[in-house]
């Protein structure tokens, strides 16, 4: 194998095959790596893309990054699908074999921790959204951001008039604000239960994700394969709950948010 060595996850070895289609960054099939008990499943690149130089300049590069995104992501997916992988960060290069191995090497003990730790396990992703609620479909916003409330106040009588339809208007989103994050209290309590593990995430901002109404929650929970049934069953009977809410599920991923890897 020429060309530099991009490497997707480590695992240990693992007998059922990937598809025999599955290919991954510049349509190359990913290849097995096995040092000792470990594997790292690498791909070929091209130097002229993936040397230090220019892959600065393609991380510069929504569409190249975009692409390349999902092409790892393919591979880990399958990957998931046969076995508990530790997926290391987008675009982790070596110069040849020897370089994977030796990084396999300096970090045996901290990979074979890990593996140990997610073994048999998936994580999900459960987001809670405040649904749109303006008649021209703006998103409502928290108490206090300084955006425009659900509604304008109706035409007042008096100066008096306008400052309690304001209060009121006021207290109807902070009680709104107050029953969404009870509920998604509750429910991050509940899937937590299936959980041996939770992140909580930042709320993701609408400008960047482009999703529909205010996000909530944004948790990321370490699932047992043996308990994922009961998870998705529980966040399905949960959806109908709380009108006004929207609860979105992701995943089965590896393990991502409980990886500790930094690579």
């Amino acid at each position: 194998m020429s060309g530099l060595r991009y490497v997707y996850a480590v695992c240990r070895p693992f007998g059922t095959p990937l598809p025999a289609q599955l290919t991954g960054v510049g349509g190359v099939p990913p290849k097995q790596l096995v040092h000792r008990g470990l594997v790292a499943l690498v791909g070929q690149v091209p130097e002229e893309d993936f040397a230090e130089e220019p892959l600065r300049a393609h991380l510069e590069d929504l569409d190249w990054l975009g692409a390349t995104a999902r092409a790892h992501q393919n591979v880990i997916d399958a990957l998931t699908v046969v076995t508990s992988p530790l997926p290391l960060r987008l675009a982790t290069v070596f110069r040849d074999d020897s370089g994977v191995r030796t990084m396999l090497e300096e970090r045996e003990e901290t990979f074979l921790r890990t593996l140990d730790r997610l073994d048999g396990r998936v994580e999900w992703g459960v987001k809670v959204y405040s649904e749109p609620t303006d008649a021209d479909g703006t998103p409502e916003t928290s108490p206090g951001t300084g955006a425009r409330p659900a509604s304008a106040p109706g035409k007042a009588a008096s100066g008096r008039d306008y400052l309690r339809q304001r209060r009121n208007q006021r207290r109807e989103s902070e009680e709104k604000w107050e029953r969404a994050e009870q509920f998604a209290s509750r429910l991050h309590e509940s899937l937590s239960g299936y959980a041996e593990d939770t992140r909580t995430h930042a709320p993701q901002n609408a400008a960047l994700s482009r999703a529909p109404g205010r996000n909530i929650l944004n948790a990321a929970y370490l699932v047992p394969r043996t308990e994922s049934e009961a998870f998705v069953e529980l966040v399905d009977r949960t959806k109908d709950d709380a009108p006004g809410l929207r609860v979105e599920l992701t995943g089965p991923w590896a393990a991502y948010s409980f990886s500790g890897e930094d690579a």
